[in-house]
């Protein structure tokens, strides 16, 4: 039989059951570990999710070796292509590691799963075009890069994989982000008010879910900065001891400068209309060395450093807010995902920015764990395709049209 044959058979069979068990492996650009999102996903006689539930969540927090050794991975100066093919292997044992524990913690085997849906480690991500040769002149490229090799999944652990998620998006146009919006109706939509889910990893996003809105009507779009520039800041204060600003204790200890807060408000991505997005290769190793001479030139603190850091990720959330969404879109609340919803500092610059009446929360208080809410979301995207079903929202993205996403291994 063909590997054609033998694809087209297993989803097939897949879209036959009305009761899916998908795993969702994310990995962000905090580079903090892999969680891992046991989900059980309903489907009725349509083929259309009527339910998602966790059933169980996992997270494996990276050891500084292999923190650094991927952290390397993302700056040109450096990446060492022997470094990233082996990345690229050895990170698929992370995810194995972290899917297994989730299939025992669930009280599960391996043969109950149906497939994995990996997202991998971006570690560069370049989604505005740039000039490229092409075999009949220069064309204009975009890409993105995410690591993890889906053999080494399907193999350490038995079960079939879904992986490069964001490449077709980019494909057909898009920016390839951000993805996980696609949840977010499901989870969070109501017809009483609207909402915005507000991601804070390493890169903040934001999804706007108007009152009553259905899936296409969805719009999202990456913030800024999320932690990473407050966790840079605090390793480099701390010499590695501290590796983020736990409970916003710093953040609360120190004094914000406003001054250094407009002048980075000042950079150009923040007045870029959506569809956008950004990541480390904008706001990592060389934006926060600068952000550090800055400040330390400025005679600050490192309490004063963060506080300043952690306005600045505040600020430009409420700014895109501001620019992008409440001229347009009643919102009563932001739900706060990621491991920014843990820092109680932050959520409250937050809410101090917003006009009166917006309430900040969490997804844990509508059910749904801060940190889990990613990798349920690519538990889902990985779920549609395998249905043979579009995993973009094109209004997002800004692709030309919804395409399925992803490759299989079986």
């Amino acid at each position: 039989m063909s590997i054609l044959r033998d694809e087209a058979g297993f989803r097939s069979a897949y879209a036959s059951k009305s009761t899916h068990l998908v795993i969702g492996l994310m990995s962000g650009t905090s580079l903090d570990g892999v969680d891992a999102a046991l989900v059980r996903i309903d489907t009725g006689p349509d083929g259309d999710v009527t339910s998602v539930k966790l059933l169980e969540h996992r997270y494996l927090p990276y050891s500084e070796a292999m923190r650094s050794r991927v952290s390397a991975l993302c700056s040109p100066e450096t990446a060492r292509i022997d470094d990233l093919t082996l990345v690229h292997y050895g990170l698929s044992e992370w995810y194995a590691k972290a899917s297994l524990m989730a299939i025992e913690a669930a009280g599960l085997s391996a043969a109950d799963i149906d497939a994995i849906s990996m997202h991998g480690e971006t570690v560069w991500h370049a989604p505005v075009a740039q000039a490229f040769p092409g075999p009949d002149g220069e064309l204009p490229v975009k890409g993105t890069l995410q690591l993890g090799s889906s053999a080494v999944l399907r193999e350490r652990t038995g079960i079939p994989v879904i992986s490069d998620l964001r490449a077709r998006d980019m494909a057909a146009g898009g920016e390839g982000a951000p993805l996980a919006p696609y949840i977010d109706s499901i989870l969070f939509g109501s017809d009483a008010e609207g909402r915005i889910v507000q991601n804070i990893g390493g890169i903040g996003n934001a999804t706007v879910i108007p009152a009553g809105a259905a899936m296409d009507m969805l719009t999202a779009f990456d913030t800024g900065p999320g932690n990473m520039l407050m966790d840079a800041v605090v390793i480099d204060g701390t010499g590695g001891a501290e590796l983020y600003d736990a409970c916003g204790r710093r953040g609360a200890a120190g004094t914000v400068s406003e001054a250094v807060v407009k002048r980075l408000m000042a950079d150009p991505y923040f007045s870029r209309l959506p569809p956008k997005s950004t990541g480390r290769e904008v706001y990592g190793d060389a934006f926060a060395r600068a952000f550090i001479q800055e400040t330390a030139a400025l005679g600050m603190s490192l309490d004063d450093r963060v506080a300043t850091a952690t306005a600045f990720t505040a600020e430009s959330i409420a700014a895109a807010y501001r620019d992008f969404i409440l001229g347009g879109t009643d919102i009563a609340a932001v739900l706060v995902a990621g491991g920014g919803a843990l820092n109680p500092t932050l959520l409250g610059m937050i809410r101090e920015r917003l006009p009166a009446g917006i309430t900040v929360t969490t997804t844990a208080a509508y059910g749904v764990p801060d940190q889990a809410r990613e990798a349920m979301a690519f538990a889902v995207i990985g779920h549609q395709s395998l249905m043979g079903r579009p995993g973009n929202l094109p209004a997002v993205t800004g692709a030309g049209h919804p395409v399925v996403l992803g490759c299989i291994t079986l």
